[in-house]
């Protein structure tokens, strides 16, 4: 009896894996088909080559561990005063959960962009959950200053990102 729960565990985790290797190979592919789903605010709204960069981008600093995830972490990383670029899922139900989220970053001159799904910037930002918002923070936080190399690996990208991002706000 005890192996046919661990066979069934393991099965299980396998199938995990396996879908979060799908989602991340076949994010872009779904951009047409999360458009449905969008909430009427989400603008501006990346285009499918930004979306592209954006989640590359979001991925590289996860490694570096400089991405603030969640409604409540971007909040706080805003009011500290914190300079990077937020990125907002355009498919969250109820929308009063991150509707705040655009005038607070206009307060504070902090660069935002919308992308269709959360399952993508979920699996973007390191986590096995979707995600509403991220948050890139170049450098990460203050206390660590020694991880230039890590930051240069994104630097480019997310500079790129933050032209195109003003550019279409």
């Amino acid at each position: 009896m005890a192996k046919d729960k661990s066979s069934k565990k393991e099965s299980k985790v396998s199938k995990e894996t396996k879908e979060t290797k799908e989602v991340t190979s076949t994010e872009i592919d779904n951009y047409e088909k999360r458009m449905p789903a969008l909430l009427p605010f989400a603008s501006p709204l990346a285009p499918k080559k930004l979306n592209k960069k954006i989640l590359k981008t979001v991925k590289k600093a996860s490694k570096a561990k400089h991405v603030r995830r969640g409604v409540k972490e971007v909040v706080k990383a805003l009011r500290k005063g914190e300079k990077g670029i937020v990125v907002v899922a355009g498919d969250i139900s109820p929308p009063d959960v991150i509707s705040h989220l655009p005038v607070l970053c206009e307060d504070f001159k902090v660069p935002y962009v919308f992308i269709p799904s959360k399952e993508d910037l979920g699996s973007a930002g390191a986590t096995k959950r979707p995600t509403s918002c991220v948050m890139v923070v170049p450098g990460g936080s203050k206390k660590k200053a020694d991880d230039a190399s890590k930051t240069e690996e994104y630097r480019e990208g997310f500079d790129q990102i933050v032209k195109e991002v003003e550019t279409i706000a």
